[in-house]
């Protein structure tokens, strides 16, 4: 999920490394090895350089994110935080495992 980052906080991040295949990767699926990906002309994906869960993702004109098993989401202009959805167990809460 993502949500309207007020400002990237920049002297604390670092740009995120791509995958093998080029790509710029938000989330990997546990289960299915499918992976949310990010991309636009000049986009960047960033994160903590002390927590690398922490990401945030600068779109200057335009983007959107693709996944293997739904239609693409645009993305407009703005800067984004990456979070991670999670879910309920009984006594915790976990990442959602796509």
């Amino acid at each position: 999920m993502l949500i309207v980052a007020g400002e990237i906080p920049e002297q604390s991040c670092v740009p995120v490394p791509r995958d093998r295949r080029g790509r710029m990767v938000l989330a990997r699926g546990e289960a299915t090895g499918h992976a949310h990906v990010v991309g636009g002309p000049g986009l960047t994906l960033v994160a903590d350089r002390d927590n690398p869960a922490l990401m945030w993702i600068d779109v200057p004109s335009h983007g959107r994110v693709t996944h293997e098993e739904h239609g693409p989401i645009s993305l407009p202009a703005g800067q984004y935080r990456v979070v991670r959805q999670r879910e309920y167990i009984p006594g915790a809460w976990r990442p959602v495992a796509d």
